[in-house]
């Protein structure tokens, strides 16, 4: 036999050769060699009529060093490599695949544009850290735990301003139910996007969040909130508690990972949409994520849930979201019947439906739309701002001291003395 006529076989072929001469030499009947070989009777006699016709090489695989009949078109790789290095030079594999597919019209696996841009230097292979820790079960429902949390990033690439991206993420599911650019993450833009998010959906029965200081305060209480059995709530959690909604503090980002995990996914690829979309504003991008980013996103990533039906619950009539989503701060009520709040001044009017006294204890609501509200026992006061500091009179008679204010001869005894003439 000359060098021509050596082929190499793999050990699955020399099995098979013994059970085929095992066959032809009738030391072995056509089904039990189907049963040891895993086919068919009808293969087993095709592979015995190739063995007497070709001998040997007749169980060996007819492509057997030949080019593969799926191999890439010529030149397919290099013109997608070529376009990835001109249009898509910081994607991912995966996603410049996509984008092939979808923009361009070029066909190839993922694996192979791998292994093709590692070898031309666009893509360099991370490996992610083993840090072992626990697996946590999936809420089965919708609407039974929805993590939520902001990432603030340079969403725009200096084409438009900082600003943050607030998601909701269903635990049952991993669907992004809603999610917006904000200006930064505090406690207003969250509860505006939470008002958008209840208004959508319904209300959660609990949300996931970090212990970051808009969602907890993080200190022990004080003497007066230990006598009431109460603990601290920041404006947002005592907002979620008046609308029923449960509020669970992770106590490390790995604990919510569906929410973190999405949010390195949105810095790679939804940086990049926004790119090819040419946007530059909130306002763009708000209408961009909700009629073309999550439908995709949910449509590629989500999962069916591990039981049908949906746990949100309806807002009901008490839930004044209004009155419920705002800032509220105690102040008290001064001798000439004002209240101050953040160095503005408000004049309670004589008329009320409630009766107030000085020394009272209101409450200061700002609302969403920048409105400010004084309530107290459960009625809103009428009262209207004041345009600067009221100054009181002083009288020519009284003897200057500590309690007259200030002393002769200052400016601002001058100032006084001047207004009350």
């Amino acid at each position: 036999m000359g060098r021509k006529d050596l082929f190499n076989m793999s050990h699955k072929e020399i099995d098979r050769l013994k059970v085929i001469q095992a066959v032809m030499e009738k030391r072995l009947k056509q089904g039990r060699a189907a049963q040891r070989l895993g086919i068919t009777t009808r293969q087993v006699r095709r592979l015995c009529r190739r063995m007497k016709r070709e001998g040997v090489k007749g169980l060996v695989h007819g492509l057997r060093g030949e080019p593969s009949n799926h191999r890439l078109k010529p030149k397919l790789l290099e013109q997608a490599l070529e376009r990835v290095r001109k249009q898509y030079p910081d994607f991912g594999p995966t996603f410049a695949n996509e984008k092939l597919k979808k923009i361009d019209k070029l066909f190839l696996s993922t694996s192979v544009l791998r292994a093709g841009m590692i070898d031309a230097g666009l893509w360099t292979p991370g490996r992610s850290g083993k840090r072992h820790r626990a697996w946590r079960e999936r809420r089965p429902c919708v609407g039974e735990l929805v993590q939520l949390d902001g990432s603030e990033h340079d969403w725009f690439e200096g084409r438009g301003p900082w600003c943050a991206l607030l998601a909701f993420i269903d635990d049952a599911t991993s669907r992004i139910l809603h999610a917006e650019f904000v200006p930064v993450e505090d406690t207003l833009s969250l509860m505006g996007a939470v008002k958008t998010y209840l208004r959508l959906h319904g209300r959660p029965m609990e949300f996931y969040v970090d212990r970051d200081s808009v969602y907890k305060i993080n200190r022990q209480a004080t003497v007066e909130e230990e006598l009431r059995d109460a603990q601290p709530l920041t404006q947002f959690t005592r907002a979620m508690e008046e609308l029923g909604i449960g509020m669970i503090f992770a106590l490390s980002p790995q604990a919510k990972g569906r929410v973190e995990r999405t949010f390195r996914t949105h810095q790679d690829r939804l940086v990049k949409e926004l790119r090819l979309a040419g946007i530059a504003t909130m306002e763009e991008a708000n209408k961009f994520l909700k009629e073309v980013y999550l439908p995709d996103h949910n449509a590629r990533c989500a999962v069916a849930p591990a039981e049908a039906g949906d746990a949100h619950r309806g807002l009901v009539r008490e839930h004044r979201l209004e009155e419920i989503l705002s800032l509220r701060v105690e102040r008290g009520v001064a001798q000439d019947f004002t209240v101050r709040y953040q160095n503005r001044f408000f004049q309670i009017l004589a008329k009320q439906p409630v009766r107030v006294r000085p020394k009272n204890r209101v409450w200061v609501e700002t609302r969403l739309d920048g409105s400010v509200h004084l309530r107290f026992k459960g009625a809103y006061l009428r009262f209207k701002a004041l345009p600067e500091r009221p100054l009181r009179p002083v009288a020519a008679c009284q003897r200057p001291g500590k309690s007259a204010g200030p002393r002769p001869g200052t400016l601002e005894y001058a100032r006084r003395v001047k207004v009350a003439a």
